[in-house]
């Protein structure tokens, strides 16, 4: 996950492979939650790891159920639908809608003492009209901040269950789902009637409310309904473990990838993207997106569990549909509408303005700063593209703490003009999907050279400790390329190789794709980590004698350039601006005196418990520095468009910001959002 500020995509021409999804978010909760109030063990396989999930997780052990957890497997010991004894539980459910509607309702029937919490956004997300259903049964529930709005209290209840129980349908449909998860509790009681949910208006979301009916089967309950405005849980029934349950990838996440797939300028000479894990047998109502992306002109060929996709109508087709019944993937289709063929309308999504953000307002806003045109209304957008490849502008695309907002706004990469787009809290995915933009960066093509950023000077000027901050602060890989001959020097020795002359063919043969990885503050060969194998005096031996190998030379340059993938890099060396990159959007010299990197040198040292004279140490600096800048092969020099920095009386953190000013001064961004 890009734990960063902001990420920076460059423009991306195609997708192509193969993608395999997280679990669903919507299966996964819902899929907890009735574990958690069955008698038993259930094991559940491909849960999703994302925040709603954690959230959801620690909730049901702060009540009690025995939750293990591998990878993506978890085995919950249920409850047996019998409240948690004991003190009073307060459960912070964070952001997840997912959790805090159905959890509300599971505990105000089986009543206790809770209180239920979560960030400020969910503090400002409806929930009155379940609460008003809750109350109407008997549930002792109450509002601890403003009224319609968590933060709740929830007590005892007094059940009165005789008559049909009202609840809104036309904001959310998670206020019914929540209720037809709880209310089996209490149908199992020996003077229970069949319990009844009469829905008071339009049930919007049709497709979630049929995913919780699915999963109801799943675990012993047979919901009975009338249409979607009455539903009706018999009396005697209850919740059975089906032992185990598999969660199917999530349908959601799968729009990200269509839309790519469907963006791709060159798919016909690479081949579809390939989606697995769901497919048309999904249980999700989201699956339906694909028919919305037939629509628009993208050519998409499924099984059981897997979709294929490419482009076909270009540009894509505008159109006019109602978002009602796929309000989340509907999202991705605000951005497929930029690169259609003319106007496209959303309509009947009143429900993106109660998601975790004000989703209209926000999609407007954003596509408004893409150079699309935008009209708004209560339940609608309106979205004209721009109207040419120069119309289109580079932005910084806010997110608002809302993952889909962060993947949709992704999608912005594929535009036409070959700008850059940037994320603002690229983080905020990890409610859903955690390793988005890994995964997308792993399938997608860049259409302009990938960013790079040179960080040169001579020994101990500080630039890997200044390039690797700099790599982690703009969420770019990182090459330390000085530590690259001592790697293949190491690699040579353990295949039994002497690193000469008459091993030479072989060693460049090992070094052209030397398996190694350059880690936070460790590197890795073959996923070892070998940061101190590699500082021993026998290892800098065997790169001074690699290194004088024209053929290792060679391939170590291939190799080196072959780092420079999506989403950037950052690369410290001596010639990494004049021999590797000379093309880098950005080079950077350190120009530190000898004496203060001799000092530098010298503290090091010492705190590493190593003997050092600080004279002997600034004279081998200036003899190694007056060496490297008069070799042959590659001299140490700065690069005729290198930015100089002497960083002699610097902090790491201040050469840091320096370099990113530079940086950003050579983005779009900011003028994008003058």
């Amino acid at each position: 996950m890009f734990d960063t500020d902001f990420l920076d995509l460059p423009a991306l021409r195609s997708v192509h492979g193969r993608v395999r999804l997280p679990g669903s978010k919507s299966i996964s909760n819902r899929v907890l939650l009735l574990a958690a109030l069955c008698q038993g063990r259930t094991v559940v396989r491909d849960l999703l790891d994302s925040d709603d999930t954690r959230v959801m997780l620690q909730a049901l052990r702060q009540l009690g159920c025995g939750v293990e957890l591998d990878g993506t497997q978890a085995c919950i010991d249920g409850l047996g639908g019998r409240a948690p004894s004991g003190q009073a539980i307060e459960l912070f459910l964070g952001n997840a809608g997912t959790a805090m509607r159905p959890l509300t309702a599971a505990l105000a029937v089986l009543g206790g003492d809770y209180r239920l919490s979560g960030i400020t956004r969910m503090h400002e997300r409806p929930i009155g009209d379940l609460v008003d259903a809750l109350q109407a049964l008997g549930c002792a529930i109450s509002y601890l901040g403003n009224p319609g709005f968590p933060p709740l209290r929830i007590g005892q209840p007094t059940l009165a269950l005789e008559r049909p129980i009202p609840v809104r349908g036309d904001v959310s449909s998670q206020f019914l789902t929540a209720l037809l998860l709880a209310l089996p509790l209490a149908a199992g009681r020996p003077d229970a009637q069949d319990i009844v949910i009469e829905v008071v208006g339009e049930l919007i979301s049709k497709p979630y409310v049929e995913i919780t009916l699915r999963l109801l089967e799943r675990f012993g309950v047979r919901v009975e309904r009338d249409g979607w405005q009455r539903f009706v849980i018999p009396h005697g029934s209850a919740y059975r473990s089906p032992g185990e349950i598999h969660v199917e990838a999530d349908a959601s996440s799968a729009s990200y990838f269509i839309a790519a797939g469907a963006l791709s300028s060159d798919a016909g000479r690479n081949g579809p993207l390939r989606i697995e894990g769901v497919g048309a047998d999904s249980i999700q109502g989201d699956i339906r997106f694909v028919e919305a992306a037939r629509l628009m002109g993208a050519r998409i060929d499924s099984g059981a569990n897997w979709l294929e996709v490419r482009r076909g109508t270009w540009p894509l087709k505008a159109i006019d549909l109602d978002g009602n019944h796929i309000p989340d993937a509907a999202m991705t289709l605000a951005v497929m509408a930029l690169y259609a063929d003319g106007t496209s309308m959303l309509r009947n999504i009143a429900s993106w303005r109660v998601k975790e953000t004000d989703r209209i307002a926000a999609m407007a806003t954003e596509l408004r700063k893409l150079g699309a045109t935008i009209d708004e209304g209560p339940d609608f957008i309106r979205i004209t593209p721009p109207a040419s490849p120069q119309a289109w502008r580079a932005a910084s695309i806010h997110t608002y703490d809302d993952h889909r907002m962060a993947m949709c706004g992704s999608l912005a990469a594929f535009n036409p003009a070959g700008l850059p787009v940037r994320i603002e809290d690229p983080k905020c995915v990890a409610k859903t999907f955690p390793d988005y933009f890994e995964t997308l960066f792993a399938v997608a093509q860049p259409a302009v050279p990938v960013p790079v950023i040179c960080i040169d000077g001579p020994t101990a000027s500080g630039k890997g400790t200044l390039a690797s901050a700099l790599a982690r602060r703009l969420g770019y890989h990182y090459l330390d390329s000085g530590a690259l001959y001592r790697l293949a020097g190491l690699a040579a020795r353990r295949r039994g190789l002497a690193p000469e002359a008459t091993n030479e063919a072989a060693i460049a043969e090992l070094a052209r794709c030397l398996p190694v990885c350059f880690d936070a503050d460790c590197v890795r060969l073959d996923g070892e980590d070998v940061t101190e194998a590699i500082r021993s005096e026998a290892a800098g031996m065997d790169a001074s004698q690699v290194s004088a190998l024209p053929a290792v030379r060679e391939a170590l340059l291939e190799l080196q350039r072959g780092f420079a993938r999506l989403p950037g890099l950052v690369a410290d060396g001596r010639d990494m601006g004049t021999v590797i990159f000379p093309a880098a959007l950005l080079k950077v010299y350190l120009t530190a005196d000898a004496a203060q990197r001799a000092e530098r040198r010298h503290k090091q040292l010492i705190s590493k418990g190593i003997p050092a004279k600080l004279d002997s140490l600034r004279a081998d600096l200036e003899a190694r520095d007056a060496r490297d800048q008069t070799r042959i092969a590659s001299p140490l020099k700065p690069a005729h468009d290198a930015l100089l920095l002497d960083n002699s009386q610097l902090t790491i953190e201040a050469s840091v910001d320096q370099v990113l000013d530079w940086w950003q001064a050579r983005q779009p961004f900011q003028a994008a959002k003058a």
